[in-house]
C-alpha cells in the first residue's frame, strides 16, 4: 500500500475554494427553494444543484485529487441537512414538501454518480469496471 503525497499549497487552496463554493451554493439552494411566482412554486435551485454539485465533485477530482472528490458532496449534504434542519434561530429552512426531496435527489444523486467515477479513477480502474 502506497501513501499518497501530501497536497501542495495550490491544491489545498483550490480545495478550500471549492469547499467554500459548495457551502455558498448549498445555502443559496436552500434559501431560494421556496421561491414562488404567484401561487406556482418555482424551484429553480433544484436545477442549480443538479448542475453544480456534480461539477464540484468532478472539478475536485480533476484539479485537486480523485481520492478527495468526496469532499464537496459531503460538505453539501452536511450544510443542507445542518442548516436545513437546525436553521438560523432554530427555524426549519428545509421545507417539508416535494421540493426538498427533489433538491436532495437532483443534487446528491448526480454528485454521487460522478463521485463513483472519480473514486474509480483514484483506484486505478476505469469507471464502470469492477
Amino acid at each position: 500500500m502506497t501513501v499518497p503525497d501530501a497536497l501542495t499549497w495550490d491544491q489545498r487552496l483550490l480545495l478550500a475554494l471549492l469547499v467554500l463554493d459548495t457551502v455558498l451554493l448549498a445555502v443559496l439552494e436552500l434559501f431560494f427553494l421556496p421561491l414562488r411566482i404567484g401561487a406556482v412554486p418555482l424551484p429553480v435551485t433544484v436545477v442549480v444543484g443538479a448542475v453544480t454539485t456534480p461539477w464540484l465533485v468532478s472539478t475536485t477530482a480533476k484539479l485537486v485529487r480523485p481520492a478527495l472528490s468526496w469532499v464537496p458532496l459531503a460538505v453539501w449534504v452536511v450544510v443542507v441537512f445542518g442548516l436545513g434542519l437546525l436553521g438560523p434561530g432554530g427555524d426549519l429552512v428545509l421545507i417539508q414538501d416535494w421540493r426538498a426531496l427533489v433538491l436532495l435527489g437532483a443534487s446528491a444523486l448526480p454528485g454521487a454518480l460522478v463521485l463513483g467515477g472519480g473514486l474509480g479513477q483514484a483506484a486505478g480502474r476505469k469507471p464502470g469496471r469492477g
